[in-house]
């Protein structure tokens, strides 16, 4: 049986939509009144350890979406629960989602690297990592253009090897699927092709003109985002900006896991619906 944790939206959404109908998976969520789909839901909560024997009784794969944005402390806790339920469990396979390498220079980066050394480190679990790149549209949502059509994301002439949500979807049920073939493998999964903020513009008929760093902080400090996610955000514009996510370029791990051609990340910006 594959457990699929971290469902309630975005790319544990996607992954339950190419999963649907089958007999031998099921969802995971703290919330599971709140999950669409045609699988059966268990009650998982990672804050809640006493709740995961239950839950990761009789599963065998267990495809563990990284469970939010939150502290490194309470994203390592979570995560280690996770892990340490799956192996008194008897769990066989865990294939994580993580970040992509060129994101060691992100904010958010320690919990993933963490986790996957806490999976290396497993005695009895075998082990499969993805490392996600930024999603294309996570690029859209925060180089979105003003009211006045006017993009000032700060970031500079540096270029995003931005990768479709979907592409990562379908790669993880993939790997999740046939997970023996992936074991012990880290794969590297971002765009082909890395676009910039004057490509977003022009797809978007926008104009583009970077703001300051310093100017992104106090615009998102002013929002309703959480503390924690301030230097996020202010990271990833810098990180970009600075020329750390470009990506190696050309063909690599996506394509191979999809067996076609990753979507080009201007592609899904240019939709209608794109946003983080």
């Amino acid at each position: 049986m594959l457990l699929v944790t971290g469902v309630n939206g975005g790319l544990g959404t996607l992954v339950l939509e190419r999963l649907a109908g089958r007999a031998d998976v099921v969802a995971g969520s703290r919330t599971p009144e709140q999950v669409r789909g045609e699988l059966p839901v268990r009650l998982v909560d990672f804050d809640r350890p006493e709740t995961l024997a239950e839950a990761f009784d009789g599963v065998r794969t267990l495809l563990l979406i990284s469970a939010g944005a939150a502290e490194d402390d309470v994203v390592i806790a979570r995560h280690g629960a996770a892990i340490e339920a799956a192996e008194k469990a008897g769990v066989e396979h865990v294939v994580y989602t993580s970040l992509s390498g060129d994101g060691d220079h992100l904010p958010y980066a320690l919990a993933h690297r963490w986790t996957e050394r806490r999976l290396r480190e497993s005695g009895t679990l075998r082990w499969t990592v993805l490392r996600n790149g930024l999603y294309a549209e996570f690029l859209a949502g925060i180089a979105a253009p003003g009211p006045d059509g006017v993009i000032t994301a700060p970031l500079g002439a540096g270029r995003l090897a931005a990768v479709a949500r979907a592409d990562l979807a379908e790669v993880a049920v993939n790997v999740a699927l046939a997970p023996a073939g992936h074991a012990g493998r880290t794969y590297e999964l971002v765009g082909e092709r890395a676009v910039g903020g004057a490509e977003v513009a022009e797809v978007l008929g926008a104009e583009y003109r970077p703001g300051r760093l310093s100017e992104a902080r106090t615009a998102v400090a002013a929002s309703d985002a959480f503390d924690f996610q301030v230097p996020m955000v202010v990271g990833t514009y810098s990180a970009i900006a600075h020329g750390f996510l470009t990506g190696p370029g050309g063909p690599g791990d996506l394509a191979a896991l999809l067996g076609r051609p990753p979507r080009p990340a201007l592609e899904v910006i240019a939709e209608p619906a794109s946003g983080a």
